[in-house]
Protein backbone atom coordinates (compact mmCIF):
# COMPACT_ATOMS: atom_id res chain seq x y z
CA UNK A 1 0.00 0.00 0.00
CA UNK A 2 1.24 3.45 -0.69
CA UNK A 3 0.56 6.24 1.27
CA UNK A 4 0.59 10.02 0.74
CA UNK A 5 3.69 11.80 1.80
CA UNK A 6 2.45 14.38 4.61
CA UNK A 7 1.59 17.68 3.10
CA UNK A 8 0.01 16.19 -0.12
CA UNK A 9 -3.76 16.26 0.86
CA UNK A 10 -3.66 20.11 2.13
CA UNK A 11 -4.93 22.61 -0.11
CA UNK A 12 -4.10 25.66 1.53
CA UNK A 13 -7.44 25.66 3.58
CA UNK A 14 -9.16 27.49 0.27
CA UNK A 15 -10.52 24.56 -0.99
CA UNK A 16 -9.75 24.59 -4.53
CA UNK A 17 -7.52 21.72 -4.80
CA UNK A 18 -10.12 19.34 -3.28
CA UNK A 19 -13.01 21.21 -5.31
CA UNK A 20 -10.94 20.80 -8.40
CA UNK A 21 -10.35 16.78 -7.73
CA UNK A 22 -13.45 16.28 -6.97
CA UNK A 23 -14.89 17.96 -10.28
CA UNK A 24 -12.92 15.93 -12.20
CA UNK A 25 -14.14 12.83 -10.62
CA UNK A 26 -17.70 13.47 -11.09
CA UNK A 27 -17.97 16.31 -14.06
CA UNK A 28 -18.32 13.71 -16.65
CA UNK A 29 -21.83 12.14 -15.04
CA UNK A 30 -23.23 15.71 -13.94
CA UNK A 31 -22.94 16.41 -17.89
CA UNK A 32 -24.60 13.01 -18.74
CA UNK A 33 -26.91 13.65 -16.23
CA UNK A 34 -27.86 17.03 -18.22
CA UNK A 35 -27.87 15.69 -21.48
CA UNK A 36 -30.83 13.07 -19.62
CA UNK A 37 -33.07 15.53 -20.49
CA UNK A 38 -32.87 17.15 -23.41
CA UNK A 39 -30.16 18.16 -26.23
CA UNK A 40 -27.66 20.83 -25.17
CA UNK A 41 -24.52 23.14 -26.77
CA UNK A 42 -22.12 23.67 -24.47
CA UNK A 43 -22.70 27.13 -23.12
CA UNK A 44 -26.14 25.55 -22.10
CA UNK A 45 -23.75 22.84 -20.27
CA UNK A 46 -21.61 25.35 -18.64
CA UNK A 47 -24.42 27.60 -17.53
CA UNK A 48 -26.04 24.95 -15.49
CA UNK A 49 -23.16 23.49 -14.18
CA UNK A 50 -22.49 26.58 -13.03
CA UNK A 51 -25.64 26.99 -11.25
CA UNK A 52 -24.18 24.68 -8.82
CA UNK A 53 -21.41 26.68 -7.82
CA UNK A 54 -19.24 24.21 -7.18
CA UNK A 55 -19.81 22.69 -10.91
CA UNK A 56 -18.53 25.86 -12.43
CA UNK A 57 -16.18 25.07 -15.51
CA UNK A 58 -14.61 26.87 -18.46
CA UNK A 59 -14.67 25.71 -22.32
CA UNK A 60 -11.13 24.73 -21.79
CA UNK A 61 -12.80 21.71 -19.39
CA UNK A 62 -16.20 21.54 -21.29
CA UNK A 63 -15.51 20.55 -24.85
CA UNK A 64 -12.31 18.19 -24.75
CA UNK A 65 -14.51 16.29 -22.01
CA UNK A 66 -17.53 16.62 -24.73
CA UNK A 67 -14.76 15.31 -27.45
CA UNK A 68 -14.34 12.50 -25.33
CA UNK A 69 -17.66 11.84 -24.62
CA UNK A 70 -18.33 11.45 -28.27
CA UNK A 71 -15.42 9.72 -28.91
CA UNK A 72 -16.50 6.97 -26.08
CA UNK A 73 -19.96 7.10 -28.00
CA UNK A 74 -21.64 7.99 -24.03
CA UNK A 75 -22.80 11.30 -26.54
CA UNK A 76 -23.90 12.18 -29.79
CA UNK A 77 -24.15 15.60 -31.61
CA UNK A 78 -25.32 17.50 -34.25
CA UNK A 79 -25.21 20.83 -35.57
CA UNK A 80 -28.05 23.20 -34.95
CA UNK A 81 -28.56 26.96 -36.69
CA UNK A 82 -29.07 29.62 -34.07
CA UNK A 83 -30.67 32.38 -33.96
CA UNK A 84 -27.43 34.53 -32.52
CA UNK A 85 -24.24 33.76 -34.24
CA UNK A 86 -22.95 30.52 -36.26
CA UNK A 87 -24.24 27.14 -35.66
CA UNK A 88 -24.41 25.04 -32.51
CA UNK A 89 -23.20 21.76 -31.53
CA UNK A 90 -25.97 20.20 -29.67
CA UNK A 91 -25.08 16.62 -27.73
CA UNK A 92 -27.72 14.03 -26.31
CA UNK A 93 -27.01 10.93 -24.76
CA UNK A 94 -26.66 7.74 -26.41
CA UNK A 95 -28.07 4.38 -25.33
CA UNK A 96 -24.64 4.02 -24.26
CA UNK A 97 -24.27 6.83 -22.09
CA UNK A 98 -27.83 6.34 -20.69
CA UNK A 99 -26.11 2.98 -19.26
CA UNK A 100 -22.94 4.65 -18.02
CA UNK A 101 -25.33 7.36 -16.29
CA UNK A 102 -27.30 4.73 -14.59
CA UNK A 103 -24.52 2.77 -13.31
CA UNK A 104 -23.04 5.77 -11.85
CA UNK A 105 -26.40 6.61 -9.98
CA UNK A 106 -26.47 3.09 -8.63
CA UNK A 107 -23.05 3.44 -7.26
CA UNK A 108 -22.97 6.89 -6.46
CA UNK A 109 -25.01 6.24 -2.81
CA UNK A 110 -22.97 3.64 -1.43
CA UNK A 111 -19.54 5.94 -2.92
CA UNK A 112 -21.08 8.94 -1.14
CA UNK A 113 -22.17 7.14 1.96
CA UNK A 114 -18.47 5.50 2.51
CA UNK A 115 -16.28 8.78 2.50
CA UNK A 116 -19.25 10.50 4.60
CA UNK A 117 -18.30 7.63 7.35
CA UNK A 118 -14.81 8.33 6.85
CA UNK A 119 -15.36 12.29 7.21
CA UNK A 120 -17.85 11.24 10.34
CA UNK A 121 -15.77 8.62 11.71
CA UNK A 122 -12.74 10.97 14.17
CA UNK A 123 -15.34 13.31 14.43
CA UNK A 124 -17.16 10.97 16.40
CA UNK A 125 -14.23 9.21 18.06
CA UNK A 126 -12.28 13.09 19.50
CA UNK A 127 -16.34 13.35 20.94
CA UNK A 128 -15.89 9.88 22.86
CA UNK A 129 -12.57 10.40 24.39
CA UNK A 130 -13.46 14.16 25.55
Amino acid sequence: MQCMAPGNASNGGGGGRVASQLRKGVLEYCVLALLRQRPLCGVELMEQLSAGHVMATTQGTIYPLLSRLRRDALVDSQLRESPAGPPRRYYSLTDSGHVALEAFAAYWPDFRDTVDHFLAEPLESSKENS
